[in-house]
């Protein structure tokens, strides 16, 4: 690495208009490196890798209505504040039954998807309110004022599975300007139906997913649930294994529902036969969540007597935009 000389710690105008006077240092930031030390610098460390992490529904079970973070931004080296990911934030919201929360984070995109229980959430500024039970999913855009605070209060003791970007906003040093899409809400029945009906459909145990993929009408380019995120809503069902796939896209996984005996394989490379090579296995917990890296491909394997439900959410709205999600699949048996 080449550090510029200068007065250390200094900016300025190296040579300022004429008669100012001036003659502090504008380079004392300035770093070069030989491409082939810097160029990976994941690779080499200087950069940390996603962790594969686990978080139990031991987290959220009982006590008083309260926000538990996923935060791995020690793990991350983030410094800003709480992340699951470079990108995002997810957590999980307790809400005891007449009690509520408001929160407000600065985001351009929030998703909810009902774990268990009832409620609703009144949007600041509007006062409007959008009611919710178990399985519902809802997304939020930024206000376009400030912020976008909204209340969610339960009705019946409720759990939510929360995640929104205000860690990739930190890292930009910007602010949500105004809504990119409107605040929408995806009812349980209408997402179960259409995932019946791919299950139901000729051919369907032979796709890589039985999956239904959650869309906004106004991310027409992306196909995504917002312009930031992207989620699905999963079937594993009994004695299948989902065969490997990997993306760029950090997948914030959480397990609706699953019987002992479902698990994920994760490894950085497969064989000929388009297994994964010495895997690592990430044992199911239904209400329960982990993080799956970018980079690796993984498979869902169902060894247990009863079907399985899993609703990844990642970043791949922004990935695909910036034409980087990379997905690849491998070839069908």
């Amino acid at each position: 690495m080449t550090t510029i000389s200068g007065e250390p710690g200094t900016r300025g105008a190296l040579d300022g208009p004429p008669g100012s006077g001036t003659a502090t240092d504008w380079t004392a930031d300035a770093r070069f490196f030989e491409y082939s030390t810097a160029a990976d610098p994941i690779g080499s460390g200087h950069t940390t890798k996603v962790p594969i992490v686990t978080f139990p529904s031991t987290l959220y079970r009982d006590g008083p209505s309260r926000v538990v973070p996923l935060d791995l931004s020690a793990e991350l080296g983030i410094t800003t504040g709480p992340a699951t990911s470079p990108g995002l934030l997810a957590s999980f919201l307790r809400i005891e039954a007449g009690e509520e929360l408001t929160l407000g984070p600065d985001a351009t995109s929030q998703l909810l998807y009902v774990i268990g229980g009832r409620g609703h959430t009144t949007l600041a500024g509007t006062g409007d309110v959008i009611a919710w039970e178990e399985g519902d999913f809802v997304t939020l855009p930024a206000a376009g004022d400030g912020p976008p605070a909204a209340t969610h209060h339960a009705v019946d003791p409720a759990t939510l599975y929360w995640v929104h970007d205000e860690p990739l906003l930190r890292y930009l040093g910007v602010r949500a300007a105004g809504p990119r899409f409107r605040a929408t809400k995806f009812p349980r029945a209408a997402a179960e139906a259409e995932l019946q009906a791919i299950a139901a459909a000729p051919g369907a145990g032979a796709r890589s997913r039985v999956s239904v993929l959650l869309a906004n009408a106004a991310q027409e380019q992306t196909l995504t649930i917002t312009h930031v995120l992207w989620a699905m809503f999963g079937l594993l069902p009994t004695g299948q294994v989902q065969r490997p796939h990997r993306h760029q896209s950090v997948a914030l996984d959480l397990i609706l529902g699953c019987e002992p005996g479902c698990y994920t394989l994760l490894g950085t490379r497969v064989d000929e036969e388009g297994e994964i090579i010495d895997p690592i296995r990430v044992d199911w917990e239904a209400g329960g969540a982990f993080v799956t890296p970018p980079g690796l491909w993984h498979a869902h394997v169902n060894e247990s007597g009863a079907p399985a439900h899993l609703v990844p959410i990642q970043d791949a709205g922004l990935q695909t935009y910036l034409r980087s999600l990379d997905i690849r699949f491998v070839p069908p048996t």
